[in-house]
């Protein structure tokens, strides 16, 4: 992967209220300002699930201000690392991005004992991605 000064980062999945949003939010709380965060989904609901709020809230990170986001080609443009959670085809691709497509469980509908797993697994691909980007993770 090619690092710019401040790799730009955007997560996509379908609603935006939980996997995406969870994965933005390690990514800035480990990132801090040497990384740039986005996340948008392809059919965005109208809040973030309580139960990922819930599970988050657990290891300090809040976002219970947080509202889904709509993906827009712009987004996309805009981001040197593109990482899709569950939203098929509905991502704009663009020449000299890099695409992952990250594998996690829906939290949609779950209760907070089965999204802590999920949590756990995305703060682990965030670490990962850190170090792949070169950037040191925060305490």
């Amino acid at each position: 992967m090619s690092t710019p000064a401040v790799p730009s980062v955007l997560f996509v999945c379908v609603h935006n209220a939980g996997r995406s949003q969870m994965a933005a939010a390690f990514l800035t709380r480990l990132g801090g300002d040497r990384v740039q965060v986005r996340s948008a989904g392809s059919a965005p609901t109208e809040t973030v699930n309580p139960a990922v709020v819930e599970a988050l809230a657990e290891v300090g990170i809040d976002i219970s201000a947080e509202i889904p986001k709509v993906l827009t080609a712009e987004a996309v443009q805009a981001s040197d690392v593109v990482i899709t959670m569950g939203c098929g085809d509905a991502c704009p691709f663009f020449p000299g991005k890099t695409y992952l497509d990250w594998k996690l469980e829906d939290p949609a509908g779950q209760g907070v004992d089965a999204v802590r797993p999920i949590r756990d697994q995305i703060e682990q691909r965030i670490r990962g991605l850190l170090a792949d980007l070169g950037v040191e993770a925060a305490a």
